[in-house]
């Protein structure tokens, strides 16, 4: 049996290693415990950062490439014009080609000839003017081409020689009567509600000259005829160089009103 003071005086007993690194284990993982949440919070807010700056990025590209970047110069051009005329709200003359929402004035050839790039519909009307046949189903480069030979044919023609009797020249068919404009109209039978339309078409057509003759078509009086035979008399009469006119006017576009929209927006009829 031991004594109490056998108990008292025991020395302690002594802590093994493992027992030491136990405790000092247990001692630093409170430590250990913050630095590893520290850790784990710096990296949720490094990923978060990192897929911004890429969102970021593949946003604006992807909405680019679903919406279209222009490739060429031309396309930014023609996307620059388009915004330019939406924004002013324009419309397109008559006489020009759209692009788009924008349009492109296509200017008359020297001769009065539709421009080469002119809609279809605009050379048939031209190659009606000028008497040349065209067959059904023709395309525009069909159309430019007929007239362009027809042209040269009728350039390559000798030139008329004055017949002759006894020795002396027959006079041209110029008109020689006299007259103004009103009384012209008039007897053409003209309503006085058209005048203004067909003084329009005529002072630009032939300054209301009843003798004046295109030297390369040959058109000639009041209204450019052409050809002047189509004109009952030679197509100098200013007369009969009117009623001609009227009745190409309305069969071809309506009234004279309607020729001379047609006028105004192409000059040509």
């Amino acid at each position: 049996m031991t004594s109490a003071n056998e108990t008292r005086t025991r020395p302690a007993a002594q802590l093994t290693r493992r027992d030491a690194r136990a405790s000092l284990a247990r001692a630093a993982a409170p430590a250990q415990t913050r630095l590893s949440r520290r850790r784990g919070v710096l990296n949720v807010f490094a990923g978060v950062a990192a897929f911004g700056f890429l969102a970021a990025y593949l946003v604006p590209t992807t909405a680019a490439l679903a919406e279209g970047v222009p490739g060429s110069r031309f396309d930014t051009a023609q996307a620059d014009a388009q915004m330019y005329v939406a924004a002013a709200n324009l419309e397109p003359a008559a006489g020009t080609v759209q692009y788009g929402t924008y349009a492109m004035e296509l200017e008359e050839q020297a001769d009065g000839a539709p421009h080469p790039k002119a809609s279809l519909e605009e050379w048939l009307a031209y190659a009606e003017g000028e008497g040349v046949e065209v067959p059904e189903g023709a395309t525009r480069d069909d159309v430019v081409k007929l007239v362009s030979e027809a042209a040269k044919a009728e350039a390559e023609k000798p030139a008329a020689q004055p017949a002759s009797t006894g020795g002396s020249a027959l006079a041209a068919p110029f008109y020689t009567g006299g007259g103004a404009p009103e009384q012209w109209m008039a007897a053409a039978g003209i309503a006085k509600g058209d005048w203004g339309y067909v003084d329009y078409i005529v002072s630009h057509e032939s300054g209301w000259n009843p003798n004046a003759t295109n030297a390369s078509s040959g058109a000639c009086g009041l209204v450019q005829a052409l050809p002047c035979s189509k004109v009952p008399g030679g197509g100098y009469d200013p007369v009969a160089n009117l009623k001609w006119a009227t009745g190409y006017a309305t069969g071809r576009y309506g009234s004279w009103a309607g020729a001379y929209a047609f006028w105004t927006a192409n000059s040509w009829w």
